[in-house]
This record gives C-alpha cells, sequence and structure tokens, in this order.
C-alpha cells in the first residue's frame, strides 16, 4: 500500500531554518502586539475617567458664576428704584456692578430695546431690541443665559445674561441685564495644571468660544471646529458621556470629554477638555517600544543564525538562480545557472530554470522569424493595396471624365444622359470600395487623422443624405428626417462624419427592401447627440448583431447581390466614430422586424463656424486658362483633355516629365495638372523642377493621381504642390478649383 504524501516536509534545510524563525518570532510578536494595545487601551480607559471628572467640574463652577449672576438678576428685578428716575437706576446698577467682582455692566432694558439706565455711564442711545438674549427673555419669562457679545458700550467679551421684570400684573414691563466679563468666567480653571498641548473651551448654543485655556483674548468669540462642534451637540443631545478622539484645526488628535453648563434652564453652554493622544499612550508608547526593540533584538538573532547556517547551502545558491533569471528576463537566453541537478530542491529549480530557458530560446527565434515574416506581408499588403488603388483609379479616370464630357456634349439626348448617370454611378461605387479598402486599412494601423472644427451636425446629415439620394430613388424608399430647427455643434471632421452617416444610410437601404421605411432622428441626450437610423429591413439574428461591426461582415442577401459591397461600411463606421471621441451600436428585434443603429457624439459648447458663401464672381463664365496636361495614360490625358477644352481653356499635353519641362518654358501656363507615376521621373519631381523654371514660378500645381496615401499627399505638398487631387477627379470639384484658379491668374 502507498503512503500519501505529507503536505509539509521538513526534508530541506530551508524549511527547517524558515519553521525555526516562524517559531521564535510568532508568539512574541503576538505578545507584544496583544500587550501594546491592551496597554494603550487601559491609558485611554483611566484618561477618559480623569478627563470625564475634571470636564464635569470645570462646568459645576461655571455653572455656579451663572447660577450667581441669575441670583443676582432676581434681586435687582425685585428692587423699586430700577424703574425709578434714570439717576437713580444708574446709581442703583453702579453700586451693584462695585460690589461684584467679574462683571463689566448692569442695566435695563426697556420693551423697545432702549438701554434706560446702566451701570456704565452711555455716550450715546443704544438699543438691544434685537438681541436674542433679550427677545427671549421677553417671550419665555425665565432667565437667559445670553450667547457671545462683543459689548457696545463697554468695548469688551462678554455674555449677557437677561431676567424679566414684571409688574404685580403679571406683565413683563423691562428686562435686567448683567454683562459677564469673559476673561472672569472660568477663574477657577486656570488653576488647574493640563498636560501641553490640552485644551479647555466653553461654547456657546451657536459653537462660539466664550472661555478657553490656554491664551483666552485670542480666542474669545471664534468658532470652534466643524467636527468638535457636532461632537458637543451630538453628546448634549444624547445624553452621551464617551469620549471622543477628534482632530483640531492645529492637525493634533486629542481626547476630548463633554459636559453642560447647568441644566437646560440655566444655560446652553457646553464645556469640553481635549488632551492630545500622544500624550495620553505616551506611557503605553513606550512600553510598547521596549517590547518592539526586546523583539527586534529576538529577530535579529534568529535571522542570523539562519544565515549563518544556510549561507552556504541555500543562499548562494539562490543567488545564482536568481542572476540567471535576471539575464533572462533581459533577454539574454543563452544564460545558465551553473548549479548541478540533484534530487533536492534548489537542484531541481536550476534544472527546471535551464530547461524553461533553453525553450525560450526556441521559441523566440521561431517569434522573430515570424514577426519578421508578418511585417514583411503587412508591407506588401500596403504596397499591394496602394498599387491596386493606383491602377483601378488609373482607368476609372477616362471612364469618369468621358461620362461627365458625353454629358455636357449631348445634354439635349435623354439617352445619353442616362447612359452616362449610370455610367457615373457605378465608377462612383467603385472608387467608394477602392477608398474604404484604403480607409480600413489606415484605420486598422492607426494612420488616420481628423481635422476638427466645430460643425452643424444637421448638415453633415443633409449632405450624407444627399449623397446616396440616387441609391434610395432606385430602390423607391421612404426617408424621414427628423431633425432638431437648432444647430447640432459638434466638434469633428466634415468629410469623415458624412462617410460615417453615409455608410449607415447605405446599410439601411441594402437591407430594406423596394418601398420599405427608413428613419433618420437626431436629438440631445445629456451631454452628447444621438444619432440613429432606423429601417423596417431584413433585421438580425443575435450572432450576427454582436458581430456586425467587424471586418467583412455581411447579412445574407439575394444571390445576385445587386447591392454589392465588402463588408467594410459599418466596421469603417465604428472606427470613425470613435476617433470622434463617440460610440455606435447596432440592435435588432430579430429576422424580418428591422433594425436600428444608434451614434452619440459629444455636444461642443462653441457656436458653429459657417463656410463663406462662394462669391458672385464663381456664377459668371470661368475665364480661360493655360492648362498643363503631363499623364502617361493616353485615354484619360486625351478625355481630360477633351473636358478641358470644352469649357474654353487651351491645353497642351505631355505624356513625360522631360517633355513637360520643355513644354513649360515655351507654354507659360497657369495650370498644371500632373501625375505622379510618370515614366521618366515621378511627377513630386517634375513639380521641384516646374517650380525653379521662371516660366512656371506663378502656375497653380495640381496632383492629379492614383494614389491616395497620406504619405502619398505629404510628399507631394513637400514638393510643391498646391492641391491633390485622387483619380478619379470629380468633375465639379475640377470645375471649382479651376474658377478658383482664373479669379486669382485673372481678376476683374
Amino acid at each position: 500500500m502507498k503512503l500519501a504524501r505529507p503536505f509539509f516536509r521538513l526534508s530541506s534545510l530551508r524549511s527547517r531554518l524558515m519553521l525555526l524563525v516562524a517559531l521564535a518570532i510568532l508568539p512574541l510578536a503576538l505578545m507584544t502586539i496583544l500587550g501594546g494595545l491592551r496597554e494603550r487601551e487601559q491609558a485611554v480607559e483611566q484618561s477618559e475617567d480623569n478627563l470625564r471628572r475634571l470636564t464635569n467640574l470645570a462646568a459645576a463652577n461655571e455653572a455656579q458664576s451663572v447660577e450667581r449672576a441669575r441670583q443676582i438678576l432676581v434681586d435687582l428685578a425685585s428692587v423699586p428704584d430700577l424703574l425709578g428716575e434714570t439717576p437713580r437706576c444708574n446709581a442703583l446698577l453702579a453700586d451693584v456692578l462695585d460690589r461684584n467682582e467679574g462683571y463689566v455692566n448692569f442695566g435695563l432694558i426697556q420693551m423697545n430695546g432702549d438701554v434706560s439706565c446702566s451701570a456704565v455711564p452711555m455716550l450715546h442711545p443704544v438699543n438691544l431690541g434685537d438681541r436674542a438674549h433679550f427677545k427671549r427673555a421677553v417671550m419665555e419669562r425665565r432667565f437667559i443665559a445670553g450667547d457671545y457679545v462683543f459689548g457696545r458700550v463697554i468695548r469688551r467679551h462678554t455674555i449677557n445674561l437677561t431676567y424679566p421684570v414684571i409688574d404685580r400684573a403679571g406683565k413683563v414691563v423691562a428686562v435686567v441685564f448683567a454683562a459677564m466679563d469673559l476673561a472672569g468666567l472660568d477663574t477657577f480653571v486656570a488653576d488647574i495644571n493640563l498636560p501641553p498641548g490640552s485644551m479647555l473651551v466653553t461654547t456657546d448654543a451657536n459653537g462660539t468660544v466664550i472661555s478657553r485655556r490656554p491664551d483666552p483674548e485670542r480666542w474669545f468669540g471664534t468658532k470652534v471646529p466643524a467636527n468638535v462642534r457636532d461632537a458637543m451637540r451630538e453628546s448634549i443631545k444624547g445624553g452621551s458621556r464617551r469620549a471622543m478622539v477628534l482632530r483640531g484645526d492645529d492637525d493634533v488628535e486629542r481626547l476630548h470629554t463633554f459636559a453642560r453648563v447647568g441644566p437646560p434652564s440655566l444655560s446652553d453652554y457646553t464645556v469640553t477638555i481635549g488632551i492630545p493622544v500622544e500624550t495620553v499612550t505616551a506611557g503605553a508608547r513606550r512600553a510598547q517600544l521596549m517590547s518592539l526593540v526586546g523583539l527586534a533584538a529576538t529577530t535579529m538573532l534568529a535571522l542570523l543564525a539562519a544565515w549563518l547556517a544556510g549561507d552556504v547551502l541555500i543562499v548562494q545558491r539562490v543567488r545564482k538562480l536568481m542572476d540567471t533569471a535576471r539575464s533572462i528576463a533581459a533577454g539574454d537566453l543563452d544564460a545558465r545557472s551553473g548549479i548541478a541537478y540533484e534530487r533536492e530542491e534548489i537542484g531541481q529549480l536550476a534544472c527546471a530554470l535551464d530547461e524553461m530557458a533553453a525553450t525560450l530560446q526556441k521559441k523566440e527565434a521561431a517569434r522573430g522569424l515570424a514577426e519578421r515574416e508578418l511585417r514583411a506581408a503587412d508591407q506588401r499588403k500596403d504596397e499591394f493595396l496602394a498599387m491596386l488603388a493606383h491602377e483601378l483609379r488609373n482607368p476609372l479616370a477616362p471612364i469618369s471624365t468621358g461620362a461627365h464630357l458625353l454629358k455636357l456634349l449631348h445634354s439635349d439626348n435623354a439617352q445619353i444622359t442616362q447612359t452616362c448617370a449610370i455610367i457615373a454611378r457605378q465608377v462612383e461605387h467603385m472608387t467608394g470600395l477602392v477608398d474604404d479598402l484604403l480607409d480600413v486599412s489606415r484605420v486598422t494601423r492607426g494612420l488616420v487623422s481628423i481635422s476638427t472644427q466645430v460643425l452643424d451636425l444637421r448638415k453633415v446629415i443633409d449632405d450624407a443624405a444627399e449623397q446616396i439620394r440616387p441609391l434610395i430613388t432606385t430602390r423607391r424608399h421612404s426617408v424621414v428626417l427628423d431633425l432638431p430647427p437648432q444647430p447640432a455643434p459638434v466638434k469633428g471632421d466634415h468629410k469623415r462624419l458624412v462617410q460615417v452617416v453615409a455608410n449607415l444610410l447605405n446599410n439601411a437601404n441594402k437591407y430594406t427592401p423596394e418601398g420599405g421605411r427608413i428613419e433618420l432622428r437626431l436629438f440631445e441626450d445629456g451631454d452628447d447627440y444621438v444619432l440613429s437610423v432606423r429601417d423596417d429591413g431584413i433585421g438580425m439574428e443575435p450572432q450576427l448583431v454582436a458581430r456586425v461591426f467587424d471586418l467583412f461582415t455581411q447579412a445574407e442577401r439575394t444571390p445576385d447581390r445587386s447591392q454589392g459591397g465588402l463588408g467594410l461600411g459599418l466596421a469603417l463606421a465604428k472606427s470613425l466614430v470613435e476617433l470622434h471621441g463617440g460610440t455606435v451600436r447596432a440592435d435588432s428585434a430579430g429576422l424580418g422586424q428591422g433594425s436600428i443603429f444608434t451614434v452619440r457624439l459629444p455636444r461642443h459648447s462653441q457656436e458653429v463656424v459657417l463656410p463663406l458663401a462662394r462669391t458672385a464672381d464663381h456664377a459668371h463664365a470661368v475665364k480661360p486658362l493655360k492648362v498643363l496636361l503631363v499623364d502617361d495614360n493616353l485615354d484619360a490625358v486625351h478625355t481630360l483633355q477633351l473636358f478641358l477644352g470644352a469649357g474654353g481653356h487651351q491645353v497642351e499635353i505631355a505624356y513625360c516629365a522631360a517633355d513637360a519641362v520643355d513644354l513649360a518654358r515655351v507654354f507659360v501656363p497657369d495650370l498644371c495638372l500632373l501625375d505622379i507615376g510618370l515614366p521618366d521621373f515621378d511627377g513630386n519631381e517634375l513639380a521641384r523642377r516646374l517650380r525653379r523654371l521662371p516660366q512656371a514660378t506663378g502656375a497653380t500645381l495640381v496632383a492629379m493621381t492614383g494614389y491616395g496615401r497620406q504619405q502619398d499627399r505629404d510628399a507631394a505638398m513637400a514638393a510643391g504642390f498646391d492641391q491633390y487631387m485622387v483619380k478619379p477627379v470629380n468633375t465639379v470639384e475640377l470645375s471649382d478649383l479651376l474658377a478658383d484658379t482664373a479669379a486669382e491668374k485673372h481678376p476683374r
């Protein structure tokens, strides 16, 4: 029978030494910690009891002072001369003031608030009708200990103690008051020896200091910290006698106890004494520190014994393993431990580490080879896409230009006009496929940048709807736009956002049967604008909804694929929306129940800057220009020549860059339309040479090429081009360029 392996074996020196150190330290550590905590608790409990007695004593002493003042006022209220003539009343109160220390004034307040007599001569009339203590004494018909006040007559820190004077009919006819000097409120407390950093504070009902030790004059009339005020209210209101640890404005933690000055009928004052926690626990800390020093000494002895016993057998060999592991982590996969592979743990660990290094070395070599092959394949893919776009755009250019030229020359022939429109739509569709391929490639590699400005999202939607209007018309869809009446400002790239909305509308158009309904709604939601495109088309299953924004994902359509597409539009839309800081999501209730795509874009507070309208000069006929056309594609150059000639421009053609330089010296062009991929040297070099020619210095240079990558654009602009157009060139944009150039070269 095979015995089970024990959970923990003492078969190695390392485990025995670790167990020895743990057994030596653990009991001492527990005893030290528990003993220190207990000593600290006992010190705090003892300090709480002493502090509570001291606080109650201080409160009782101050209550005696207030009670004495109450008795004086009760006696005064019964003296007939108090309500007599003012000189006799003043003399009476002055005599009372002389006989009682700790007071700065006595006085009588009439029912209108005027002080009619005072122990201290008044330099001007005084009205105390707005004082709370006066109002409360009249209303509650009892003794009131008022809040802190800085006396108007005596200019001292005081509390006003008031008592109503009631006639025989039981009616309050006046209020007698005593102004107690706060410096004498707690003379008893001045004899208490508090530890350094301690404080004794008495506050009124509003938390204003009326007594403090030490430095009373500095604190009279100030508010106690909010946490202390809250603790006072909680303690007095709930009748709690427990102590609290509070942090003061000086960032010192103190142990506080609280006591009320007399019963509620006497005053609303509260006394608190706070002693620094550090002072309370100083003795316990010293004892705990001594215990920790003993524990540290014991620990050091145990660790020293473990080090001396295990240095040769464990530590040195572990260091070799650590150095080997660091070398491997730093990339040195040739590193090995050099430790003999014995049956004990360190030898087995060394064997495993060396085996791991050898395995990593093989995998790193394979990974490096795969990475180089992947990088080379990615570069070949990018070059292939760029060349594919160039080769596809070159034949599309003459087709597009030829179609527009035929439509221009035979505008009265409906059949030719319709055929030209079909050709133009198909060219535009194929150009869109090429652009989507290149855009997706750039987006996935993080090479797309957007040119942001504040724009109106409604204008973006209008442009996108106009862009796909022919497709909508073909399938006889009903499109409903629900847009807000006011501008919807966002910050973004107009062209890219139009591309997003057009892709969403085009997607709805593809998957909605003829005669269906497409709804586009724009509204505010918090800090975002929400744009939703809803259709009543074929809908989506949940599995498709989850991956509808993945590349090359499409729903099932008819076998003829009459609407075409590569499954790139939604993936591209999602990437562009995220570049603008927004989100896009798809929802569908299921097959046959339509779909809804929702885009959220951050709202922008800045007003939309509307583009300047084209001036009236462009509405007139464009003045003829001298145009130098350079392209090695015969079909493209000839169709473009016919188009330019139909506009009345003088056109010269060159099929290579060298001929273009020679022709420019004689022709002196106003505008040069240059292909980049020329047989002798490229269009960028041609642009640099033309810029150096005196005859072409002032000419407008336009790159007209099938290359559309950003690096191609940057290289062309660095070479001296003014404009960059990707084939097939939009004839409307070309016409605008001709008009702008003519206006610049031949101002009216």
